[in-house]
């Protein structure tokens, strides 16, 4: 799953940032979160999920907290909370589901099928009275057939369909985390991630108190799981940087391509071989998003 996919209200044409530039930022957004998501799915097939997932959160909390505390004067807990737990909740489930799928599948499938809840969002605009445009309708059946087509052969029979449910909970859990980020990020983005990793390190804490487990978790595994967790955190900063200060709508195409970059890291470092109808599906996926993610 995945923080600034969320679309947030910005404001644009900041001087001293060039077009070029901006897009180069938001480009390194989708590598880096790509490339997070590809080793977290690694360490998901050595750890249990909620392991990667519990620690790489807390390693990010920490780095947000230091954040939050040199702003502390300013901190206030009006408007953001409600959406940060919500966010927390969805998200974990999200986080949980994606890196098991990431851990137990093929790594080129489950990333386009798990970007498709930026449909989520879509949907509970529309229940709100919004109304997409065209090309988004558009995007989400192109993106929902690539998502078949990507999955097919995982449901054949070949393989047992559990990674694709997996990455399909995981879309769920994304996109709701995304329609809440976007709601408190418009009182302050910077509260609201903070809160949601607050509500994740909570809920994992408590389950590790319950446990009297950290989940098989050894002291040598921490840093890679605190790159795994910062990675996420610049990637955020990333975007945000680049959809602050330019087009939010140019900033959210080139960030929703981070499961190019993670089909990528499958195919070079572990040799993942696709099949050229899946290929064909993970091609579509990645359009349709993009076509979700564009305005009119």
């Amino acid at each position: 799953m995945r923080v600034s996919r969320s679309g947030v209200d910005v404001t644009r044409g900041a001087p001293g940032y060039g077009a070029a530039m901006l897009a180069l930022l938001a480009l390194a957004s989708s590598a880096v979160w790509g490339t997070s998501d590809f080793f977290a799915g690694l360490r998901s097939r050595s750890l249990a999920a909620p392991a990667v997932v519990g620690v790489s959160q807390a390693c990010a909390f920490v780095a947000l907290s230091v954040v939050v505390l040199v702003r502390l004067p300013d901190l206030s807990f009006h408007g953001w909370p409600g959406w940060a737990l919500a966010a927390g909740l969805s998200g974990t489930l999200g986080l949980v589901s994606f890196y098991a799928a990431l851990g137990s599948g093929t790594m080129g499938v489950v990333a386009p099928i798990s970007s498709l809840g930026a449909v989520v969002p879509v949907v509970l605009g529309l229940l709100g009275g919004e109304q997409p445009a065209a090309l988004a309708w558009a995007g989400m059946a192109v993106a929902v057939l690539g998502a078949a087509l990507a999955s097919g052969p995982e449901l054949s029979g070949a393989v047992p369909p559990r990674p694709v449910v997996l990455a399909c909970l995981a879309a769920v859990g994304f996109g709701l985390a995304l329609y809440c980020l976007d709601r408190g990020a418009r009182v302050s983005l910077l509260d609201t991630l903070w809160g949601m990793r607050l509500v994740s390190v909570l809920l994992f804490g408590t389950a590790a108190l319950a446990l009297r487990s950290v989940a098989g978790t050894r002291r040598r595994d921490v840093p890679a799981l605190a790159a795994i967790g910062l990675g996420d955190v610049t990637a955020n900063g990333l975007f945000a940087f680049a959809s602050s200060r330019g087009l939010v709508s140019v900033a959210s195409v080139l960030g929703s391509l981070y499961p190019v970059v993670t089909v990528v890291w499958a195919r070079y470092l572990l040799h993942e071989r696709l099949r050229w109808v899946q290929l064909a599906g993970v091609a579509l996926t990645v359009l349709g998003v993009v076509g979700m993610t564009v305005p009119v």
